[in-house]
């Protein structure tokens, strides 16, 4: 995802010891509760406590806010300059009244500011909101994903036929990707979110020694247009489906990288992978897919690299042991509404790698693991 600094990310209230479920039904009584509020010593905590918890019930309402000042291009007026509520009422096409509420709610949520003459700006984390690369189409396309959680019940039991699986186009293979602007329009939100993510897996691994990089699954090639750039000498190829191969041709081309670069139009699921590179890069396509297809592809990445090769694996992935808010709260969900994979924890991940035969399996330190985790491993053979 992007640079969210999401407030609390990871972050839990104390863990009640196993052995204390008296604990629990004390918290639980509603005499205790009263008398906690009231209690100098306590009632700062009841009060950080209920604020999260309303924040919990009232975080559809937050997600929509945000949703509508994206939407609305609020956050874009506002980097060009600062105005009053009814100039932003005119742009958008919204009644006073009701954008007056709308800026109200952006600036509860810590996104604008209501300066003393009456005119919004943005605030640093509206700022940073509003410049993060694809971080704002991110938050246009949720309204997919809110109507496949609308009935969260049926959700979880498995009942909805999710809309979300629809906007990936070609998650489901090389046969549903027909369509040049379906994949255009995945290929455009990949590429345009990629770039966090490449600063932070790029920062995190060395390149040293490694002659020949191939990006499968790469899509429009932002990622090795990163690598290049931080590695001059570095041979680049690009496997992905037909469909986006004419996209990183162009941003190749853009880029002056064509002399540099091969293009191997290909489905993983049916095509061999091309031998010749020393290192393969996964990036965000695991949480794409099933245990068998991801396994299935980590031998394929296993026989296409030669004794020595690596394997680079960077996506976002769940706490494990430790549960996150954008492993478990968010990731999570956002695959099982894509219907053909899941996020999974590091550990999952190395002992899926170690099944395919790789060794030398260890998790690197990303800078924000809420933007993208990265394992590495060794084929030693």
């Amino acid at each position: 995802m992007a640079d969210l600094d999401l407030p609390g990310a990871g972050l839990h209230p104390p863990a009640i010891p196993r052995k204390s479920s008296w604990l629990i039904r004390l918290v639980a009584s509603r005499r205790f509760q009263s008398w906690a509020a009231r209690f100098p010593l306590t009632r700062r905590i009841v009060r950080h406590e209920g604020e999260a918890m309303f924040d919990l019930v009232a975080g559809f309402c937050h997600s929509q806010i945000l949703q509508a000042l994206v939407k609305l291009e609020i956050f874009d007026a506002l980097l060009k300059a600062e105005h009053p509520t009814p100039t932003l009422a005119r742009i958008a096409r919204v009644p006073d009244d009701r954008m007056r509420a709308l800026l109200c709610g952006g600036a509860a949520l810590g996104l604008l500011h209501k300066r003393r003459n009456g005119n919004y700006a943005l605030t640093t984390r509206g700022a940073a909101l509003a410049t993060v690369p694809g971080l704002k189409g991110m938050i246009a396309h949720h309204d997919v994903l809110y109507r496949d959680l609308a009935d969260p019940v049926a959700f979880f039991r498995g009942e909805v036929e999710t809309e979300l699986a629809a906007f990936w186009p070609y998650v489901f293979g090389a046969g549903a990707a027909d369509d040049p602007q379906q994949a255009a329009t995945y290929s455009e939100l990949m590429a345009d979110s990629q770039t966090l993510v490449a600063e932070d897996t790029l920062a995190a691994i060395s390149l040293d020694g490694v002659r020949h990089l191939m990006d499968v699954g790469g899509g429009s090639g932002a990622f090795l247009c990163a690598a290049a750039a931080r590695h001059p000498q570095l041979r680049l190829s690009l496997f992905d489906l037909p469909a986006v191969a004419p996209a990183a041709q162009a941003r190749f081309e853009s880029a002056g990288l064509d002399d540099r670069t091969t293009i191997h139009p290909g489905s993983f699921r049916d095509d061999p992978l091309p031998k010749g590179p020393d290192m393969i890069c996964l990036v965000r396509v695991l949480y794409d897919h099933s245990d068998d297809t991801v396994g299935a592809l980590l031998r394929a990445v296993y026989a296409a690299l030669p004794k020595g090769g690596r394997i680079l694996i960077s996506e976002p992935m769940t706490g494990g042991a430790r549960p996150t808010r954008p492993g478990d709260a968010y990731f999570a969900l956002y695959c099982m509404a894509m219907r053909t994979g899941q996020a999974r924890a590091p550990a999952d991940i190395s002992a899926l790698m170690a099944q395919a035969g790789f060794a030398r399996i260890g998790r690197q330190r990303t800078a924000r693991p809420f933007v993208t985790s990265v394992i590495t491993g060794v084929r030693l053979d």
